[in-house]
Parts: C-alpha cells; structure tokens; sequence
C-alpha cells in the first residue's frame, strides 16, 4: 500500500523504517529544519535524517497550505501514517486520502488523550498502560481504534524505557493495520468519550519533588520524568537534582517533617522522610556539581545528614 509518512522525533524513526520495509512510503512529512546549540547551526528532524537515509522525498512546509495539500494528491497516497507529528491535521488535509488517516498513540485510549500518555500513566499508579492505533480526527485522539495491545508494569519502567518500546511496538501494530486494510480484514470500534482522561504537556518545573506526596509516588514521578525534566528539590537554596531512588521498606522510628533527612542505610543511601513513608536516594547531584553516588555526595557536603530539603 503507498502510504504517506509524518513524524518527527526519534520515537517515529522505527515506525518509518517498518512501514518503509512492509510497505511503499511515497513521501514524508516533517517539521523544518531548526537552529540548534550556541552556534544556531541547522539541525534536522530525526524523522528527515532517516528519510533522506532510506530514500524516500522529505516534505518540510512551515504551513500546510492548498499548494502543499495539491503537491501531496499527485503522490498518490492511499493512506496517512502519523506518529509523533504533533500538530493536528485539517480535513482538508486528511481527505486526500481514500483510507484516511491512522495514528500511533501510547496508552488504552480514551485514557490519556494528549502530549504526555507514558508519563501520565506512569504518575497514576496504574497497574497497565497501552498502545492504541487510532484514526485520525479532527479532535485530539478521539479517533475510532484499529488495534490496541496492553502492557503490564513490572515496575521499573522509566519514560525513556517505555518509550523505546513504545516506538518499535507501535511500529509493529500500526504496519499490521496498514495491511488488514489493504486485506478488508480490519475491524474497528469508537471509543467511549466518557471514560476519556487527558495529559498535558510536561514541564520543567513538574519535576519539583513535593515531600508531602508519598513516597511512591515521589519514585514514580522519578521514573516518569526520566530522563527529562527530571525531579528535584532545594538544599541551602541550592537546587539538588535527585537521580536515583527507591521506597524505603523498613519502618522509619522517627517522627519527622516531610522533606527531612531522617537517616542513612548503608545498603540503600540517604533516607528522606515523605508524607507517606521513606524514600531512599542512592544518587543525587547538586546545582553546578557532577552527579555522585550517595556516599560520595555525604563525604563533600558534611551539613546533609539531618537536612530539611525543598522549599527556596
């Protein structure tokens, strides 16, 4: 089947190699090329290195206008293929193509709907999360779904793992639809808006840690935010990044603060007190300091050890 590829990140790469090998990309639509670092020098997309790699022409429009739209009817497309575009498309955009439009989405919609479904799902506590291969809408992922295949946690999914996986895991499902398409063999069902949840778009101030949060819930939006924003906390009015940690399982005597240093366990590093439980970090890195090990960071900040950290 000729389809019509757009993406932009890393997490779109596989699913363009997949469909480039399962099927016939006629074109690829990305972002433009950007200025990057001190320098501005031009980078490109993740999506158009790989692109230009396989072959395959690269569309890279600031805007998606009637012109662009009549250049992509000449390709002759039968189908969109989107994962990670980040923009949504007009009508008039999606109706070039006799099959539509499909995208790639990383949870069991309708939850999650919006920018940030792994991360979102990792902060909640849920047991599961998914992939969704949807249509594509004129509202934000509420598309009829194609196929949808969950994940179990085991947890110690990070963001940057469940990412990966993500990527090469909707590559699979969404070339598998492509061809039950192709084959009049799929099949697809509406979701049901009134159980839609939605995430927004993550920033950096999200990964300040708030100590009265459990401390679960505390490693969970460590794992979340990994590896970027991040979480963080204030030591002297210095701010303390926290890079690893875990739940404390031991029972904690002490009565104490949340935010407070309550102790250290040789095994497992520093133990801070939350508001529910103890959280155990094992790395930490201070504002303009390298990372170190939880024995290393003790050895040059003497005053750590009964520390009250967070606020300014």
């Amino acid at each position: 089947m000729k389809v019509f590829f757009a993406g932009t990140p890393g997490i779109a790469v596989p699913a363009l190699e997949r469909l480039h090998k399962d099927h016939e990309i006629v074109g690829v639509l990305t972002n433009p090329d950007r200025g990057s670092g001190r320098g501005r020098g031009v980078a490109c997309s993740p999506v158009k290195l790989e692109a230009d790699k396989l072959g395959i022409k690269t569309f890279q429009p600031e805007v998606i206008d009637q012109s662009f739209i009549d250049e992509v009817k000449g390709l002759g497309a039968e189908i969109l293929a989107v994962v990670a575009f980040g923009k949504i498309f007009r009508r008039e955009f999606i109706d070039i193509f006799p099959l539509g439009g499909l995208n790639v989405h990383p949870s069991l919609l309708p939850r999650y709907r919006g920018a940030s479904p792994i991360q979102s799902a990792l902060l909640s506590g849920d047991n599961d999360t998914g992939i969704s291969i949807q249509r594509l809408a004129l509202k934000m992922d509420s598309g009829a779904i194609l196929k949808q295949e969950r994940y179990t946690y085991k947890g110690d999914e990070t963001g940057e793992s469940l990412t990966a996986y993500f990527s090469v895991k909707g590559a699979e499902l969404l070339s598998e639809v492509i061809t039950d398409l192709e084959n009049g063999t799929s099949a697809e069902w509406e979701q049901n808006a009134d159980n839609a949840t939605y995430c927004s778009y993550i920033n950096k101030e999200d990964g300040e840690i708030n100590w009265s949060d459990s401390a679960a819930a505390v490693e969970r939006r460590l794992r979340a935010f990994t590896p970027w924003p991040g979480i963080y906390t204030f030591f002297n009015e210095k701010k303390l990044n926290i890079l690893e940690a875990k739940v404390y399982n031991a029972e904690s005597a002490e009565e104490a603060a949340p935010g407070r240093v309550v102790g250290i366990d040789k095994n497992v590093g520093v133990l801070v007190k939350t508001g529910e439980g103890i959280l155990s970090v094992q790395k930490l890195q201070l504002q303009s300091k390298k990372a170190l090990d939880w024995k290393s960071f003790l050895n040059g900040v003497k005053d750590f050890r009964d520390a009250e950290l967070g606020g300014k």
